[in-house]
């Protein structure tokens, strides 16, 4: 019987393109991988800069409004425009300062002393709260907190100690240094390192702010030529769409701040000032921030009486329906018209994923998110109406 015969093998099975496009394909997967694993080991510079580029949006804003009332050249505008708002933060800091630092003082004692007296109840019920006992307890200290060491327990090494020391270990130099200069030197580095990330958003903020043309122009020439058209419209779409969330959620937080601080300056509850100050900084944090300012108020309301309590809970719970039902559907409507349930879950995962900076920025982001995929998604994947 004769054997089949077997065919020469002809070729792959396949539009097989050569190794040239192989090659390019596996280059691109190991670039994109290690283009996100930069992106993950410097996630805190990136939101440093993202940060600037908010800033950069809102100047921008206020320069496009002065445009309407001053005829003037966009570089005055913008210095008119930056100094403004640099003289409203001085002026804040200079004026409300003494006020805002003293009743913070003052206020961080009674939480502190409230949280311990709120521990205290619940643990006549059965009921252990960790957070609670690492805040205080009723003499403003934690139950687990040991006692400071005395003073000639561990003796100081003296220069020479910190100058072998970093020799040994350079990198130990800022903390031995904070072991002999004691509290003062991790205020003075605390102190640096904040002021250094503000000096670095504002010099992003003006940078971006004096000629945002040039910036999305750069943008661009890393986009194919017959693709610039739609996606400098997709630009120029997420820049008003931040622009106009940024500005709605400043109203939003003022009008947040002037009603607590009113509400509680009326019951006469100590701190109203520092308490509506908290309230407003807090609510640029959807969900997260108005929970924790809540807490914060019905804890410092605690002191004055429970009727105090009962009327803290009465103005914040009005103000919460004031932003809700009111300020954020009529004012950011227009910006951002996202669920807060969307909000909320996405909130938990950049929080997961780039901790406290992602829960802090995790609404502008998404409404960055929201503009993309509607309008490259949605509209030229899909073909749909993204407005509908």
């Amino acid at each position: 019987m004769a054997e089949p015969k077997t065919e020469a093998f002809a070729g792959p099975v396949g539009p097989w393109r050569g190794t040239l496009p192989l090659a390019a394909s596996g280059i691109a997967v190991v670039s994109f991988v290690a283009l996100l694993a930069l992106a993950w080991m410097s996630v805190a510079t990136l939101f440093l800069v993202f940060a600037g580029v908010l800033l950069g949006v809102f100047l921008d804003g206020l320069t496009r409004g002065l445009g309407h009332v001053l005829p003037l050249p966009r570089g005055l505008r913008l210095t008119i425009a930056s100094l403004a708002v640099a003289a409203a933060a001085i002026g804040l800091i200079g004026f409300g300062g003494a006020t805002v630092v003293q009743q913070g003082r003052d206020l961080g004692q009674t939480i502190k002393s409230q949280a311990g007296t709120v521990t205290s109840w619940l643990s006549s019920y059965g009921i252990d709260l960790p957070i609670l006992d690492s805040v205080g307890g009723p003499d403003g200290k934690g139950k687990d907190e040991k006692p400071a060491p005395k003073d000639d327990a561990k003796k100081p090494e003296g220069l020479g100690g910190l100058a072998s020391s970093a020799i040994k270990s350079p990198g130990s130099l800022l903390s031995d240094a904070g072991n002999v200069l004691g509290p003062a030197a991790a205020v003075i580095i605390g102190l640096f390192s904040a002021l250094g990330n503000v000096l670095v958003i504002v010099f992003l903020g003006l940078s971006f702010a004096a000629d945002p043309a040039s910036y999305r122009d750069g943008v661009l020439r890393f986009i194919p030529p017959r693709k610039r058209d739609r996606w400098s419209k997709v630009l120029d779409g997420a820049g008003e769409t931040l622009r106009h969330w940024l500005f709605g959620q400043l109203i939003t937080m003022t009008v947040i701040f002037l009603c607590i601080w009113g509400g509680l300056a009326f019951l006469g509850i100590g701190g109203s000032l520092i308490l509506g100050l908290q309230a407003g900084l807090l609510a640029f944090v959807p969900t997260v921030g108005p929970l924790v300012a809540g807490v914060i108020i019905l804890l410092a309301s605690l002191a004055s009486g429970v009727n105090a309590l009962l009327g803290a809970l009465g103005v914040y719970l009005l103000v919460q329906c004031l932003e809700s039902y009111g300020l954020t559907p009529f004012i950011q409507k227009r910006a951002l018209d996202i669920p807060p349930a969307t909000i909320f879950a996405g909130q938990l995962v950049l929080g997961v994923i780039f901790g406290l900076w992602g829960i802090a920025l995790a609404l502008p982001m998404m409404a960055l998110i929201k503009v993309l995929l509607e309008q490259l998604y949605v509209e030229d994947t899909l073909g749909e109406d993204a407005t509908v």
